[in-house]
């Protein structure tokens, strides 16, 4: 009975210790990150209030854990809640000043293309924090295990063997983590970037050690291991700023007005709202014995605007002339030569008749008696 008083004391001491610290601490937090709004570090700490209380909880339950038969198993448990939970902590610890750090850095900056560049690197860093401090935090659980520490003194004479046949093995795997630390600090690729990967365009919208993944303009991911950034050539819109410039190609007859079309061109993109005013232009850049291909240039201060764009003075310009000029538009030719019908003394030619089986003439009749 004694040692079932003595352990109800000492876990509710445990936890009332812990909760108590941890209210402490969060308070003084909220304190700080009133007085100081513009560093967002103490508001991101509030996120550590139960890694913390895990690790208090089982730092004070194991020192006033009263000796019982089952001391031992208990003990190892509450060392185990002890790794991981100092691991927890320490992950989100370090996320909270990484992100602090990130926040203030965004805050001063007004470059968009550095900006996801910044965060492409913070969230490839804390990738390789968090899986670091949990290869780490499982090598320490498992060295507290005494069979694991006698079979790693056995294992230590082979480990060369063993990594050289797992780098064999996982060699893709390694080309993949290499290249994401390649695309990660030789920004090649930001999280944000508009990239043309396989003949379709999207946002990257994640990027890992092992894949990234971009999002499409109708909503579809596509996942691609980063080796394909670092193995095969791809177009990258947002390289050297997100503004871009589009073409339109419209078909017209030889008699379109060119110059009316090119002043219509212009007084519609002074209203059009995805026009970011930074060129235009219209010209004929081929013909044809049946037309002309006029082509429109604009610009825009991204994909997303310079599609916009495109389509709206695709659909300006056909309108247009089908209103104004419906024959500046496209036709088929059946009709015979003009020239030839306007020549004097001469008649335009009987239409041939078309060939195949002539009536049979009645052989009783003559050819010039009339029918009956």
């Amino acid at each position: 009975m004694e040692s079932v008083i003595r352990l109800a004391i000492s876990v509710g001491g445990s936890a009332l210790v812990a909760f108590v610290v941890c209210r402490a601490a969060d308070l003084l937090a909220r304190f700080a990150d009133a007085r100081h709004p513009e560093t967002p570090l103490w508001g991101l700490l509030r996120h550590c209030r139960t890694p913390l209380y895990v690790v208090l909880m089982a730092a004070l339950f194991r020192w006033t854990y009263p000796v019982a038969a089952h001391a031992e198993t208990v003990g190892h448990v509450l060392l185990l809640c002890l790794i991981g939970g100092g691991a927890w902590l320490t992950v989100r610890t370090v996320a909270a000043v990484v992100e602090s750090s990130y926040a203030r850095y965004a805050g001063r900056s007004r470059d968009a293309a550095r900006l996801r560049r910044v965060r492409t690197q913070v969230t490839l860093i804390m990738r390789v924090v968090a899986a670091a401090v949990g290869v780490l935090a499982a090598a320490a659980a498992l060295v507290t295990f005494p069979s694991f520490r006698t079979l790693g003194t056995s294992l230590l004479a082979s480990a060369g063997i063993i990594g050289i046949v797992a780098g064999v093995a996982a060699q893709s795997t390694l080309s993949n983590l290499f290249a994401g630390f390649q695309i990660a600090f030789g920004d090649m690729v930001r999280i944000g970037d508009t990239v043309v990967v396989d003949g379709e365009w999207g946002v990257v919208e994640e990027v890992t050690l092992t894949f990234l993944t971009v999002r499409t303009w109708d909503e579809r991911r596509v996942t691609l291991p980063v080796s394909y950034f670092t193995s095969r050539p791809f177009e990258n819109w947002s390289r050297g700023g997100a503004e871009m410039t589009g073409s339109v190609f419209v078909h017209c007859d030889h008699t379109t007005p060119v110059a009316l079309v090119r002043a219509h061109l212009h007084e519609f993109l002074t209203t059009c709202g995805t026009w970011d005013g930074r060129g235009w232009d219209l010209a004929v850049t081929d013909t044809s014995p049946t037309g002309i291909t006029v082509r429109a240039i604009v610009t825009a201060k991204d994909a997303d605007d310079l599609w916009t764009t495109r389509c709206a003075v695709r659909e300006e310009l056909v309108g247009w002339l089908a209103r104004e000029h419906p024959g500046a538009l496209p036709r088929v030719v059946t009709a015979p030569a003009a020239d030839a019908l306007d020549r004097p003394g001469e008649r335009p030619r009987a239409p041939r008749q078309r060939r195949g089986r002539q009536p049979a003439r009645n052989p009783t009749r003559p050819a010039d008696t009339p029918p009956d």
